[in-house]
């Protein structure tokens, strides 16, 4: 399992990081974890081609996680020029959302006929279901979107993926990333200072509980980039990491 993160940034831009977008890749299949609004471009920068990914998966419906939909798509139709099916998991609500998010950026783009197939699947909490090739468990996290948010746990070619997705603390990250080969997890503060993010002091408690092969903390404030936890490995955008 190859993974290439292709954002780690946070709604803001900070450190001038693309939003949220991972780039995973196995020996069967290709597909990204959540696409934020500034995906397309870093799809261009790093070079990914977009014909190629599978599946897209979606942690919760805020744009900087989900709002490069309508780029992907529209692209899809006619730039890249798709011919192969596209499917779009997320969370319940996914569909009308992406309906919504089309009409308002592309008026008619959510109704025009494509070249391509869009399938959209929404997450059935907390059954692990099977989709193009990778098994994927949703479980409930806290994190007001307007829709239900989730951590993932994706497992492709023997290797395993946990991504916390933006949360606050909640016992379900346990479960969620118990002994994963890759933990991506929110690390928005160094310490406790907002509801419905993670910080890295809270995290770190529960460390032991979870016990991930590998940990790499994303999703990071001006503070967490300015002074990050030594030792600790971070993400940064083009980094690729070999599970």
């Amino acid at each position: 399992m190859r993974v290439q993160f292709l954002g780690c940034g946070d709604a803001f831009g900070s450190g001038g990081r693309f939003n949220t977008c991972f780039h995973v890749s196995t020996a069967s299949t290709a597909f990204l974890v959540d696409c934020g609004a500034s995906s397309m471009i870093a799809i261009r920068r790093f070079g990914v081609d977009p014909n190629a990914i599978a599946t897209i998966f979606i942690t919760h419906l805020h744009g900087d996680h989900f709002g490069g939909l309508p780029f992907f798509i529209l692209d899809a139709q006619l730039a890249s020029r798709r011919r192969v099916p596209l499917t779009i998991a997320g969370p319940p609500g996914l569909r009308q959302r992406l309906a919504d998010a089309m009409e308002v950026l592309f008026p008619g783009s959510s109704t025009i006929e494509r070249r391509f197939a869009v399938e959209i699947v929404e997450y059935e909490s907390p059954t692990p279901f099977l989709l193009n090739g990778v098994t994927v468990t949703p479980f409930p996290v806290k994190h007001p979107c307007g829709a239900p948010p989730f951590a993932l746990r994706l497992e492709s070619g023997g290797k395993s993926l946990a991504y916390t997705g933006d949360t606050e603390w909640t016992p379900t990250l346990v479960p969620a990333a118990r002994e994963v080969d890759l933990f991506i997890a929110e690390a928005y503060f160094l310490t406790p200072k907002a509801k419905f993010h993670l910080d890295w002091a809270t995290l770190s408690q529960h460390l032991d509980e979870i016990r991930p092969r590998r940990l790499i903390l994303t999703h990071m404030s001006p503070e967490m980039l300015a002074a990050p936890p030594a030792g600790i490995a971070t993400a940064e955008d083009g980094m690729v990491v070999e599970v």
